[in-house]
């Protein structure tokens, strides 16, 4: 299985752990899911295909977007555009 090319890595932790995209905690923002997923390596395994999916939070300006999905039990892995204007850290 290929990576989606175009995400980079952002934070793998565990959930609820704070996890900040452009200055907003994602876990305590509500998340919009789109139909998309993302194929990503997991950091520390690149060996290792996740497919996740990819959410926004809307009621930031401007949204941001982001791909989240479990690594395992408890643990997720967090990841954005490439196009920094789109999705700023």
């Amino acid at each position: 299985m290929d990576v989606t090319r175009s995400w980079r890595f952002v934070s793998v932790g565990i959930e609820g752990q704070p996890t900040h995209v452009a200055g907003v905690n994602l876990w305590a923002a509500d998340w919009t899911a789109s139909c998309s997923r993302v194929t990503v390596a997991h950091p520390r395994y690149p060996s290792q295909r996740r497919t996740i999916s990819v959410y926004e939070v809307t009621d930031s300006a401007p949204p941001i977007r982001f791909a989240a999905g479990k690594f395992s039990n408890g643990v997720w892995g967090f990841f954005v555009p490439v196009d920094s204007s789109r999705s700023p850290l």
